[in-house]
């Protein structure tokens, strides 16, 4: 079991962290120690929320609203990072895009919509902070992955390919930053209860796929794994991509 401050004196960001899993992580690094920035594309009241509740905890949280598609936001995320927490040491990329589409109707604008943000977004993010990670001589990121990216799913082509790619970024980096000291894994998190708005359906592929334990699980799941792969435990893996699913995996 992780200790109560095995994070103390670290700077995490977590991007898209104003709800469900972003939240959970959030909230999971914080209850580590550290001191959280809390990304959100625009949602500041969310963001905010999520902030009050790193305090209550007792750390410290900075609210960044940006687009983590737009190169020169992050840049300045990474910056106000430095600026007022005094250094980085921990990058979660979070957020993405999930939306549904027959490919035989998606246009090229909905292609690149999905990209943007979760696959070119994770670009822009360890490129901002790469640098601070160095720095920090323990660096750390975890990208979050997406079950269906192991088992594929209808009317999400571009999801699929975006979360399929985020797992090959995460085996690249982690070649290219070992001599940094920085390692690079992807949590893939899959059927998580998170609450929908009535306006959007379930995922077609959660229809598809049942985990082996016969239960949902929760954002909180995925921030311990993602909360494990941070602390000085697991600075031996590297490159891999772990899933948070309930086993549903096995039966795809």
């Amino acid at each position: 079991m992780a200790s109560t401050n095995e994070l103390g004196g670290k700077v995490a960001i977590v991007t898209g962290a104003g709800r469900n899993i972003g939240r959970a992580i959030a909230l999971a690094l914080a209850d580590g120690g550290a001191w959280i920035v809390v990304n959100a594309r625009s949602n500041r009241a969310e963001a905010e929320a999520v902030a009050r509740e790193v305090e209550a905890r007792g750390g410290k949280a900075l609210v960044h609203i940006g687009d983590v598609a737009d190169a020169a936001a992050v840049h300045a995320m990474a910056d106000a990072a430095i600026e007022q927490l005094g250094r980085l040491d921990i990058l979660v990329n979070n957020a993405a895009l999930r939306r549904e589409r027959p490919f035989a109707d998606m246009s090229y604008a909905e292609w690149r919509e999905i990209m943007d943000v979760t696959l070119d977004g994770a670009f822009h993010c360890v490129k901002a902070c790469l640098p601070a990670l160095r720095k920090s001589g323990a660096g750390t990121i975890v990208n979050i992955g997406g079950l269906s990216a192991h088992t594929g799913a209808k009317d999400r082509a571009h999801v699929v390919t975006a979360k399929a790619g985020i797992v090959g970024l995460t085996r690249a980096l982690a070649h290219d930053l070992a001599d940094d000291g920085i390692t690079v894994n992807c949590v893939v998190p899959g059927l998580i209860g998170t609450p929908r708005p009535r306006d959007k359906p379930e995922p077609a592929h959660h229809l598809v796929h049942q985990t082996i334990t016969g239960a949902r699980g929760r954002p909180e799941d995925v921030a311990a794994a993602v909360r494990f792969l941070c602390g000085p435990g697991a600075r031996y893996i590297t490159g891999q991509a772990i899933h948070s699913n309930g086993g549903a995996y096995l039966g795809a």
